[in-house]
């Protein structure tokens, strides 16, 4: 009896054999006369030469799909292995929908998985690949910033860009912060402290660090985007409602020949002063309707926080 052993380096083994060990279950079955045992990450299989060669040539085919896709499913998995899931998914449960990952947007550490969850989220994700401008507007817990930068995540994995370019306006929400100690990123990354908590789902610490030290994913304030032109990256313009006017037409006009912009927004939190006018409102009237250019509303349906923000929102007014 032969061994066969593969290390697998590039993919996370969580991830690789599914939800529930789905994907390795599947596997396992289509090879019945060896004897496959996993461990971390390693793959030992017993068996004649001949069905280890098979093995390992549909299992590297299976790591090449995940590693270049960052998304695998049992259909995926069907297909390279020349299977067919009908008869599983004639053993699903009457009225139980099988689990899909057709709406996964990226997969992040220990095989979390991002996914669309509202109908609005799921345009989001479908208009970015037409458009080249996104506006996501919506309440507050909608998913608008979230599935924003999984998007981005996923474009950078997929490598369709370079770089991603986080940003929003250094604007207070109501308290007044003082003279924050540190040097320059220390005084503001409190503004972008959601940013940072998006990109640690969907990213491993260490290669989250490594992309924010060598400018792979870069976040910065507003006010640092003049006079510079932003290609071959995907650049989210995050609490759009605190840039005012000219900020927003600045902001707008830095895109390159190849980037993606997608500018959220919650038109019912303005932390502007009282002077000063959100360029929200007046961004949104004259450029509805331009080719590439995509504006949509999110809603209290799109809310995915504890199900108490729905009547929060409800009772302050901004959703009906």
């Amino acid at each position: 009896m032969n061994e066969l052993k593969i290390i697998l380096e590039s993919v996370n083994p969580v991830v690789l054999w599914g939800p529930n060990n789905e994907y390795y279950d599947i596997i396992k079955r289509s090879f019945p006369k060896l004897k496959i045992v996993t461990r971390g990450n390693e793959v030992k299989a017993l068996g004649d030469e001949s069905e280890l060669v098979n093995f390992n040539e549909k299992l590297n085919a299976i790591i090449s799909h995940l590693d270049k896709y960052q998304n695998l499913s049992t259909g995926d998995i069907d297909s390279i292995l020349g299977t067919d899931s009908s008869a599983r998914l004639a053993q699903v449960k009457e009225g139980e929908a099988p689990a899909s990952a057709s709406e996964v947007i990226v997969f992040g550490p220990n095989g979390i998985m991002v996914k669309a969850r509202t109908a609005n989220q799921r345009k989001m994700v479908s208009s970015i690949v037409k458009n080249d401008v996104l506006f996501a507007i919506g309440p507050a817990g909608t998913g608008k910033t979230y599935t924003a930068v999984a998007l981005a995540v996923r474009a950078l994995k997929n490598k369709e860009i370079k770089r991603i370019i986080l940003t929003r306006p250094a604007v207070e929400a109501g308290e007044n912060l003082g003279f924050l100690p540190g040097d320059l990123k220390e005084k503001i990354d409190p503004y972008l402290r959601p940013l940072y908590d998006a990109l640690d789902d969907m990213i491993p610490a260490d290669k989250l660090k490594t992309y924010l030290e060598n400018r792979t994913i870069e976040i910065a304030p507003l006010a640092f985007m003049r006079g510079r032109t932003l290609d071959n990256c995907f650049v989210i313009l995050d609490e759009a409602q605190n840039a005012t006017d000219m900020q927003l037409k600045m902001f707008l006009t830095r895109m390159g020949p190849t980037a993606k912009f997608i500018v959220t927004g919650d038109v019912t939190q303005i932390d502007l002063p009282k002077k000063q006018q959100s360029g929200l409102f007046n961004a949104l009237r004259i450029l509805e309707g331009i080719k590439g250019i995509d504006i949509i509303y999110l809603s209290g349906k799109d809310v995915v926080r504890h199900k108490l923000v729905i009547k929060i929102l409800e009772a302050y007014g901004d959703i009906q």
